[in-house]
């Protein structure tokens, strides 16, 4: 009888179900629904430095479907690779302040800064944070290439890529750079 309940307590152990109701009940943003699901090559679109004063802050490419661009393009993706240390504090504080200079920031936005401080990390140089907005407009972020966390609601993704993609952006060169119109 021991050795039918240590084998029963085994197999209880091992059983598939068991590994995947632990991902479910995680805290991780890394389960299987909150992952990225297009299959649409991205090719470049363009590339840019972000430099204040005689610093340079980070190295952005945006990429979409053939390297194409128009402001409602889905799947896009922006990746930004950092060149100093900065804090995740920071960047979600930018953020808000992107926003504010746009003259978007809501309550909505404040909720989803919350959601970026859940799971932006700390950044060092040569980090790299991408955000893909697919197809129905949901947004994935990866951190140096394993997914961190995601936002659903499609207007999250306009509003963050339009922190450097929007007419309205606080820094229109590096937008002309981003889409290719650099004169």
């Amino acid at each position: 009888m021991t050795g039918f309940k240590l084998l029963a307590t085994l197999l209880l152990l091992s059983a598939p179900w068991l590994d995947a109701k632990t991902d479910v009940l995680s805290d991780s943003p890394r389960s299987e629904a909150a992952k990225p699901t297009t299959e649409i090559a991205l090719k470049p679109r363009g590339s840019a430095t972000l430099r204040v004063l005689f610093w340079d802050i980070y190295e952005s490419t945006l990429l979409t479907p053939g390297g194409d661009w128009s402001p409602d393009i889905r799947p896009l993706q922006l990746d930004i690779r950092y060149l100093r240390n900065i804090e995740s504090t920071k960047l979600v504080e930018q953020t808000r302040k992107e926003w504010q200079s746009q003259g978007i920031a809501s309550e909505q936005h404040d909720s989803w800064l919350t959601v970026l401080e859940g799971f932006w990390p700390n950044v060092t140089p040569g980090d790299v944070i991408s955000l893909l907005v697919d197809p129905e407009g949901r947004s994935f972020f990866s951190f140096n290439g394993d997914h961190i966390g995601s936002i659903e609601e499609a207007g999250f993704g306009e509003d963050f890529t339009g922190i450097w993609l929007s007419p309205s952006t606080s820094r229109p060169k590096l937008r002309e750079a981003l889409i290719g119109q650099k004169k």
